[in-house]
């Protein structure tokens, strides 16, 4: 396993994580802090403007490891699936043009009024389908993320690392996975689906589960204040290949959203070389 201690190469930061910046100056904060890695979302690059945000990352000299994010694919008749399809077009193009080293795609959850599992779950598969000539034409590759089964009626019905490679198996060349500590830390299948994983993972991010967490989705943990065996994980990804950067991710409304994002870099960078 890699050395990272005193090594921020391999150190980049999720917009969500310092989200009260607008892009430009997660960019620039992130260059000040000695970071030079990121992964914008498609919320702030079009508010900064894509031609905009390309300029400032090659100035800055910095990696884009992911765009955050396409997917959501699911919807409860055709137009809405199509809109879907052509949303991701789009998301593929932007990615391209700020070199992105891939997509991140969310599935989706169950259309609005459906019970139908099976049938979203196609509707997710056909929807990545629909898009991925465009997105080897490209050379866009497509990291498939799986959520955590508690987002599954409304986010993503991609659950374990294993469904998003069967996906990848299904789906053939431009497909990849995400692995994300808080989706699956939890699974008992982890250690083999990494290991499965080899040669496919395409980014890998980083934070925390507490206990208790008090909301689905924005009550995540800085690395070191939850239970996910942070190094232990990195293991693994390493020991499949994964030699890119640790994506820190961190939903946090009740706590790192409300503080100044400099000093969120700041306590990012000391957490990844005492945990990551």
């Amino acid at each position: 396993m890699r050395d990272l201690t005193d090594d921020l190469r391999w150190l980049a930061i999720n917009s969500a994580t310092i989200k009260s910046w607008p892009l430009d100056q997660q960019i620039e904060g992130c260059a000040r802090a000695g970071i030079t890695g990121i992964a914008p979302w498609r919320n702030g690059l079009a508010d900064l403007g894509v031609s905009r945000a390309r300029e400032l990352l090659r100035a800055h000299q910095m990696t884009v490891t992911c765009l955050c994010r396409g997917g959501m694919f699911t919807a409860a008749d055709a137009a809405g699936r199509k809109a879907a399809i052509d949303d991701n077009r789009r998301a593929v193009d932007e990615a391209a043009e700020i070199g992105a080293r891939c997509l991140v795609l969310v599935a989706g959850g169950l259309p609005a009024g459906s019970k139908d599992i099976a049938g979203a779950r196609e509707q997710i598969r056909d929807g990545i389908a629909a898009m991925l000539p465009q997105a080897r034409a490209a050379n866009m590759p497509l990291a498939i993320e799986p959520l955590h089964p508690m987002t599954a009626a409304d986010r993503c019905l991609i659950n374990t690392l294993d469904q998003a490679l069967d996906l990848c198996d299904e789906l053939g060349a431009g497909t990849g996975v995400v692995v994300d500590v808080y989706h699956v830390w939890w699974d008992p299948e982890l250690p083999a689906a990494i290991d499965r994983a080899r040669g496919r993972i395409l980014t890998y991010h980083v934070c925390d589960w507490l206990v208790p967490t008090t909301d689905l989705v924005e009550d995540r943990g800085m690395m070191g204040d939850g239970v996910i065996d942070l190094r232990g994980i990195r293991a693994m990804v390493e020991e499949a290949g994964y030699a890119g950067h640790c994506d820190v991710e961190i939903f946090s409304a009740r706590n790192w959203w409300k503080r100044d994002p400099a000093e969120v870099l700041q306590v990012a960078i000391e957490r990844y070389r005492k945990f990551v």
